[in-house]
């Protein structure tokens, strides 16, 4: 095309004196039928004009097209010269890959002049159907190795049907295309980047989690010997990746370089169960806490991400090794129980930080997490009695309501007295946060992670929140709440508002009612006190027996119907084995509104039967797939539904699966586990 217009150009420039001609002719003609006397002179001089014309014309064309082929000649060798000889790797090839030309350099990097009868997919192995461009002009790049140096090989296609139909015009309509080939050589540049990357530096933060609790079960003598031992341990694995230095009695700090954090992730952090295995007399293990940030620049942001990762790692019990680079999150270990503190600080603390901040409001709203259940209920309503007694209003955002929830919830409403609007949906949540939004606070409870709540819109709408949760935290999580009280070792988030409520107020006074609310969510999560009980429990459940609670009216209260106990077992009945002491099933039940709660159940009740260490139950509820997972003595199955983007506690866990069947997820929970087993992180 571009020589077709070339051609025509030159044409018209050579034959605009001949239409001049023409133009004189007739001005010539004009004049002679005006003035004949200046007709002649104006005629002798065309016709001497069309002369000189004709003359320029015959001569000089065939020369002066002579000289532009030769000029045109020249240009091409000088280009052809300038193309072989350019420092740059430069090829042509076909659309196989056949080398058609090359030039020098291309030459010295394939080490063969003759290359051009060779293939790019026999020189560079990397070479694929992907690294040829599908359209005009689009470049496509390709990182290849060859001969000991990194390159990167770009490709450019580029048509030469109409050239070729212009050079022959027996050539066919059928589209022809040549691919032009560069190569630059990246080795240095990858080499210093790498080097770059590798000083990074990386920052940690490792905690002793519960070196006061080991020390108690210790005669004194012994107890300074057992620190010097953790910290021995701590000092042969970190010394080898960097500088690690004790900054306060049980708290490290660890700066290294970049470059050694891939064999640390690779050997999984093994100090975690080194330091587990000092033993001077204690009766209670040690465990440690890391939390590691990487990836920036600045130290100082590294720093940031490592204080963020070790929150997360205490969050979610301790023993275990959390990394986080920018809003990556990585989990190491967590595989034993979260130790329970015999201490009730935290709990006054919190208690009276809680209250500070109601006191503050007017409004106060409590939401559980989507799919209530009964411990989600009873929390709220604890939370609920506090407020009333500041003098607050409060309300408990609540869509839905199980048939095994129902009896409970009931009992509140028309209820003289509790508040005709004590339950609220999330649509009059959000109506009232946007009434007043500074004067409002947003109690969460039995969840952290926002999705999971009742309202996620509330979270976006309202900056006062405060989190009491009894789940281990993950990366999703509810950001910059102004109270935050998670403890993965607690039983239930009711026993927490339980232990808070006793430090609340001297003024606060628990109905019976509300202490049966709180008593049927530890009943209910610790499974009749067979699950994570420990001495707080039974501590929390005390004081509510004594503040009201009675187990006959909570056991008549959640007796199930015989429908519900026929589905139950069917799914046990069904429940297939795997691994030797796995057990997975589905729970089916046609039009029953409390599926998940009957997955847990039956969860519970597999653990039951001989040598089965966890149980998986999978359910198809409201267009989700539900998975309840159990486990019993060390097997921790939260780490497992993390792998499905759930989560829980270390024997009791769960997750929320879209967009796929039942029979899917049921194949996928199987090839995780096994997964997980083989690789030992179970």
């Amino acid at each position: 095309m571009h020589r077709k217009n070339f051609k025509n150009g030159l044409y018209l420039c050579l034959q605009w004196p001949i239409w001049m001609c023409f133009v004189f002719v007739v001005l010539s003609v004009a004049i002679f039928l005006t003035d004949r006397q200046c007709g002649y002179i104006v005629s002798a001089v065309v016709l001497l004009y069309i002369g000189c014309t004709i003359g320029f014309w015959i001569y000089r064309k065939k020369r002066l097209l002579a000289r532009l082929i030769e000029y045109g000649s020249d240009y091409a060798q000088i280009q052809k010269k300038l193309l072989n000889e350019m420092q740059i790797p430069y090829a042509l090839c076909d659309e196989e890959g056949h080398l058609l030309w090359m030039n020098q350099e291309f030459a010295n990097v394939i080490g063969d002049a003759s290359g051009h009868h060779k293939n790019l997919y026999a020189i560079f192995q990397e070479t694929t159907d992907q690294s040829f461009p599908k359209e005009e002009f689009l470049d496509r790049k390709t990182d290849i190795s060859y001969k000991n140096k990194k390159y990167s090989m770009i490709l450019r296609r580029i048509t030469m049907t109409e050239t070729f139909q212009q050079l022959s015009q027996d050539v066919s309509c059928q589209e022809v295309c040549l691919f032009t080939v560069y190569l630059f050589d990246v080795t240095q540049i990858l080499s210093i980047t790498k080097l770059y990357q590798d000083h990074k530096s990386v920052v940690g933060i490792i905690v002793v989690d519960n070196i006061d609790e080991a020390k108690a079960s210790m005669e004194d003598v012994r107890k300074s010997l057992l620190m010097a031992l953790v910290d021995r341990r701590l000092m042969q694995y970190f010394k080898q990746y960097g500088i690690l230095t004790k900054i306060e009695q049980d708290r490290y700090l660890f700066i290294g370089p970049m470059k050694f954090l891939p064999s640390m992730r690779e050997g999984k952090f093994p100090v975690l169960e080194e330091v587990k295995s000092v033993n001077i007399g204690n009766s209670m293990a040690v465990t440690i806490s890391i939390g590691m940030g990487f990836g920036q620049d600045s130290v100082q942001t590294n720093y940031e991400y490592a204080c963020a990762a070790i929150d997360l790692a205490l969050g979610r019990g301790g023993d275990q090794a959390v990394l986080k680079n920018g809003k990556n999150v990585e989990y190491f270990g967590g595989k034993s129980q979260s130790i329970e503190k015999s201490t009730h600080v935290k709990a006054r603390v919190k208690a009276q930080a809680l209250r500070e901040l109601i006191e503050t409001k007017e409004k106060i709203l409590i939401m559980g997490h989507s799919m209530s259940d009964v411990d989600s209920i009873g929390a709220a309503v604890g939370i609920y009695r506090a407020a009333k007694t500041s003098g607050k209003r409060a309300y408990i955002v609540l869509e839905r309501v199980g048939s095994t929830e129902q009896p409970l919830v009931e009992r509140f409403r028309d209820n003289p007295n509790y508040d005709p609007d004590l339950f609220i949906k999330g649509e009059e949540a959000i109506e009232l946060v946007s009434q007043d939004p500074t004067g409002t606070i947003v109690v969460v409870v039995d969840v952290n992670k926002p999705s999971y709540t009742e309202c996620p819109e509330l979270l976006s709408r309202c900056k006062n929140i405060v989190v009491i949760d009894h789940h281990r935290q993950s990366d999703e999580r509810v950001e910059n709440p102004v109270l935050s009280y998670i403890e993965p070792f607690a039983s239930s988030a009711c026993e927490m508002v339980a232990e808070i409520l006793q430090y609340y107020s001297e003024d606060l006074k628990i109905n019976p009612l509300d202490a049966d609310a709180m008593y049927s969510g530890i009943v209910v999560d610790t499974n009749n006190f067979l699950n994570k009980s420990g001495i707080r429990t039974f501590e929390a459940a005390a004081f509510l027996r004594q503040k009201g609670a009675d187990i006959m009216r909570v056991r008549k209260m959640f007796r199930e119907d015989l429908d519900e106990y026929r589905i139950r077992t069917k799914a046990i009945a069904r429940a297939v084995v795997f691994e030797n002491c796995f057990a997975i099933t589905i729970c089916e039940g046609e039009n029953h509104d409390n599926l998940n709660v009957l997955a847990a159940q039956t969860a519970n009740e597999l653990l039951n039967i001989k040598g089965i260490e966890a149980s998986f139950v999978l359910t198809d509820f409201q267009d989700k797939i539900f998975v309840s997972a159990r486990s019993i003595d060390k097997l921790n199955v939260q780490i497992i539904m993390e792998r499905l983007g759930g989560g829980g506690h270390m024997t009791i866990a769960g997750a929320q699966l879209c967009g796929i069947t039942i029979q899917q997820a049921y194949e996928q929970v199987k090839n995780i586990v096994t997964q997980m087993r083989k690789a030992g992180d179970i």
